[in-house]
């Protein structure tokens, strides 16, 4: 195990001897930290936490820390991190509630650039990118492959869905659909488009991006139907694609709505 002399590790807490430690990190009881896992100089971990392999924590990180709610009273909570994450510096991830599951979730290969927050009782997904200064509040749920762009709020009990793609400076107030772009600013958000382009990165063929344009000039761009009514007609006309099932589902299954508002300049 390669310990920097300066760092403080309480006795209570359990590393890989594969793990690396910089100087002055602070590593407190109940942290768990898996192998290969690189923890940068300056960063505070506290636990209940555990940390998966191949990670690499940067500089002045703050991991774990209980969460920012008033409610909380210091119950016994936690937080995982899966594995292969890189996390950049000033990142800070707390620890979840008990007015919801008592847990936050990071799963593998996600991408937190610069100054990321992310709050109690967050669950996000995997290969997941969350540019500098995105910040979520509590209860947020992030599917895969979402990119989030910088200085990005987004609102408590949001979701966002798998491979959608947040514009920067964006502030988030109802649910992200899957496979679009969006960007705005709470009532102003508009979906401007399928993200094509992060679609055909990951390999999705031209007859699943054909039938995903379908379905969304369907749901976003049919003035005279209600909601229900156009996710009714995309689940007749496109039932053979589970992309577009995917899409439906997630507007079925919203608490708080869905941005479906439009961007006509786009």
């Amino acid at each position: 195990m390669n310990i920097h002399p300066t760092a403080i590790i309480d006795p209570g807490a359990e590393l890989d001897s594969s793990v690396n430690v910089g100087p002055y990190v602070i590593i407190e009881k109940g942290v768990k930290i898996a192998q290969a896992t690189t923890i940068k100089p300056h960063t505070v971990i506290t636990g209940p936490t555990t940390i998966g392999s191949g990670n690499v924590i940067g500089p002045f990180a703050t991991i774990g820390a209980p969460p920012q709610d008033l409610k909380y009273k210091g119950e016994e909570t936690e937080l995982v991190i899966g594995d292969n994450n890189q996390i950049r510096e000033y990142v800070s991830i707390h620890r979840g509630t008990v007015t919801d599951k008592g847990i936050t979730i990071l799963g593998n290969g996600n991408l937190l650039m610069g100054y990321v927050h992310i709050a109690h009782d967050c669950v996000v997904g995997n290969s997941v990118i969350l540019a500098n200064g995105a910040t979520m509040a509590g209860h947020i749920h992030i599917e895969d492959h979402a990119i989030i762009g910088g200085l990005v709020a987004i609102q408590q009990f949001s979701r966002v869905g798998a491979y959608s793609y947040i514009g920067g400076l964006s502030g988030i107030g109802k649910d992200v659909p899957p496979f679009v772009i969006v960007s705005g600013i709470r009532k102003d958000m508009r979906v401007s488009g399928i993200n094509k382009i992060g679609l055909r990165r990951h390999g999705f063929d031209k007859e699943t991006l054909q039938k995903l344009d379908n379905a969304y000039k369907i749901i976003f761009m049919s003035p005279n139907l209600l909601l229900k009514e156009a996710l009714e007609q995309a689940a007749s006309e496109i039932s053979d694609c589970e992309p577009v099932k995917q899409l439906i589902d997630f507007f079925r299954n919203s608490k708080q709505g869905v941005i479906r508002t439009v961007d006509t300049i786009g």
